[in-house]
């Protein structure tokens, strides 16, 4: 072999390993974005729920116009409001949430009366 042989194999192999790092590194940032994506989207969820929840308590007559829960509905919607703005990263895997909803639609809850 000459030299300019043992000189391109050389690149070559160092392109190669590098290129293999880069895949590699990629798919690695790839699944923790969407790892973050899943639980900001559960999050999301549980705030929702939270506020639902809080504004179904606060509609109640017993403890309706209570200056404390309203300020409590306000906070809650406000932290509500904040979080939609990540919308864009907890929408990375809505796609495949949906398809899971509609394989398994969830059930319905009663509430007492």
């Amino acid at each position: 072999m000459t030299r300019l042989e043992v000189v391109l194999s050389a690149v070559l192999f160092i392109s190669i390993v590098f290129n293999i790092g880069i895949v590699a590194y990629a798919r690695a940032t790839a699944v923790r974005l969407l790892t973050i994506s899943e639980e900001l989207g559960d999050l999301q969820q549980m705030i929702n729920t939270f506020c639902a929840h809080l504004k179904s308590v606060y509609e109640l007559d017993t403890f309706y116009g209570d200056t404390t829960l309203s300020g409590l509905l306000d906070h809650a919607l406000s932290f509500n409001e904040l979080m939609e703005t990540f919308e864009h990263v907890y929408s990375l895997t809505a796609e495949e949430d949906i398809g899971e909803d509609r394989e398994n639609p969830p059930e319905t809850e009663t509430q007492p009366a």
